[in-house]
């Protein structure tokens, strides 16, 4: 199979200074609301980039799950390997793609545990089976099959019945907290808008980027 010849122009909007928030949050609910109007799914998902402690990157698909001046929150066995990495090496990359709308969003920043708090608050209003998911998985271990996890869960279900599901002592959350927010919408001929707010001074600085 050739694909060197799918290409796709991008020809929807620009993205220009003038018509940038100040705010990087305020800018990002912006995109993320419009995200949501057009339907797109899981408009809250982003590839989250971590690296141990060695340098050895890896990426996966996580859920956003809060966000606001002070970060962006993600919800996450504490005992998997992205947690593992995060632990040894507090730094994280995260990025939104909404295709339908040519736009991505990449953030950069350092990353420390979520409030237990939060977690809780958050845990109890998944669904029950969801909770139950939580207790059930060891999230990142190799298991023999497929039936260990359905064993857990029926195991958890049990021990659950009739009465409230407790939050995890191995679940939560963690937070980026970021150092950069960057704001790309495709252009045609490949010669998109990239603007970018780096934190300086505890101030956001906003620079335009060759794409």
């Amino acid at each position: 199979m050739d694909i060197s010849d799918l290409r796709k122009e991008y020809l929807l909007k620009d993205l220009h200074e003038n018509n940038l928030l100040m705010d990087p949050i305020a800018q990002f609910q912006l995109w993320l609301e419009e995200a949501i109007h057009c339907k797109i799914t899981e408009p809250n998902a982003m590839a989250l980039a971590t690296c141990n402690s060695e340098g050895i990157p890896s990426c996966r698909l996580v859920l956003l799950k809060h966000f606001d001046q002070e970060g962006f929150i993600f919800f996450t066995n504490l005992e998997s390997r992205k947690a593992r990495e995060l632990n040894a090496n507090p730094y994280a990359a995260a990025t939104f793609w909404w295709g339908e709308l040519e736009r991505q969003v990449r953030i950069e920043g350092k990353v420390e545990k979520a409030a237990r708090e939060q977690a809780a608050a958050y845990f109890s209003k998944r669904p029950r089976n969801s909770q139950l998911g939580a207790w059930a998985s060891r999230q990142s271990t190799v298991i023999p099959s497929r039936t260990v996890l359905e064993e857990q869960l029926h195991k958890y279900e049990e021990e659950f019945k009739d009465r409230e599901i407790p939050l995890p002592h191995f679940w939560g959350g963690y937070k980026i907290i970021p150092s950069s927010i960057e704001f790309w919408q495709g252009r045609e001929n490949r010669l998109s808008d990239r603007l970018i707010y780096i934190l300086k001074d505890q101030s956001w600085e906003i620079k335009r980027l060759s794409p």
